[in-house]
């Protein structure tokens, strides 16, 4: 993802000191592809190389990427990934025989993995935990306890995680290395900021979490109350749901074309950044670190959550709140 890339390009060695390739598995979403091709054109600038793959172009398009990758994959000492949870990465883990793995993401899911990795649990992302496996799932659990289990360290294989989130349930042998953003902070900014407030989207309807109309709601009462007028979409969020929050609240919709990070960098940013529980209660204080920029996040009612939602939900939703450094907390709004 576009954020992984960055954090891979942030964190690993420089390129006079190590031979390393970014290899991009190209999601269809069209934001998606047009955050990666400029975070690819970014890696580029830096002096990496990037192999672009279009993993999921058709039918044959899988077998192509995993029989062009395999060599490269066989030879590598370091292998550096950023969703576990892929099933398309867990696949490629299966090639590989480094014995050195680092995981980096600063996504909310980074603290469920190394928390399932230290119970010795399959890897499910939080907001599908709790469902009964479907078919897919139990035809592809060989593969996600192969790649589990080359997750977990051994005398032969090191496991690293980057990441600005906060890791309490690190496995023995798992080495976490804290992400603080000085890259993001040296390179771009320091940002114009603006007297008013922006919100942050978040795909959590998308995902089937929290309820659509609830959101729209909550959404607008928030807006309204703190005088927000941009809203920063999620790359998952749908056009549909997209138009009625511009048709229904009067908020500008901004598709950014860079992680939130980089745009909040590169300004202008509002004096208040609105939010949802998500990764940016955690990325954005470390990117804005001395701007004087106040980042407010506004916890999800019980009351929003849909019927099928994990029965994590609340509790997961809640500790990504709760574990943030330097935010405010607002209090749950209640749509009019």
């Amino acid at each position: 993802m576009p954020a992984q890339v960055r954090r891979t390009v942030a964190g690993g060695s420089a390129p006079a000191d190590a031979d390393l390739t970014v290899v991009v598995l190209s999601p269809t979403d069209p934001m998606t592809r047009g955050q990666l091709r400029r975070m690819a054109d970014l890696a580029r600038d830096e002096g990496y190389r990037v192999r672009w793959e279009e993993a999921r172009g058709g039918a044959t398009a899988p077998f192509a990427t995993i029989g062009g990758l395999a060599g490269l994959l066989r030879r590598a000492d370091r292998i550096v990934m950023g969703d576990p949870f892929s099933r398309y990465v867990q696949l490629l883990l299966t090639i590989t025989r480094a014995g050195d793995l680092v995981v980096v993401d600063d996504g909310t899911a980074t603290m469920e993995f190394v928390a399932q990795l230290a119970r010795g649990e399959r890897l499910v992302r939080w907001h599908r935990k709790g469902g009964r496996p479907g078919p897919r799932d139990l035809l592809f659990a060989p593969v996600s306890s192969s790649a589990r289990r080359r997750l977990t360290p051994s005398d032969g294989r090191q496991v690293e995680v980057f990441s600005s989130m906060p890791v309490t349930e690190a496995p023995d042998g798992v080495t976490v290395t804290a992400n603080d953003f000085a890259w993001t902070r040296a390179r771009f900014g320091p940002p114009r900021i603006t007297k008013g407030a922006d919100m942050v989207g978040t795909s959590l309807v998308e995902t089937g979490v929290v309820d659509g109309e609830r959101y729209l709601d909550a959404v607008r009462t928030l807006a309204k109350a703190h005088g927000a007028t941009r809203y920063f979409a999620h790359r998952r969020e749908s056009t549909e749901k997209l138009h009625r929050l511009a048709t229904e609240t009067g908020l500008e919709i901004v598709r950014p074309d860079l992680p939130l990070e980089l745009i909040a960098r590169r300004g202008p940013i509002g004096r208040t950044i609105l939010s949802f529980p998500s990764t940016v209660v955690h990325t954005l204080p470390l990117a804005l670190a001395g701007t004087g920029v106040r980042v407010a996040v506004c916890d999800i009612d019980p009351a929003w959550l849909t019927d099928h939602a994990s029965p994590r939900a609340q509790g997961f939703l809640s500790g990504v709140t709760g574990t943030a450094r330097d935010v405010h907390r607002l209090a749950r709004v209640s749509p009019a």
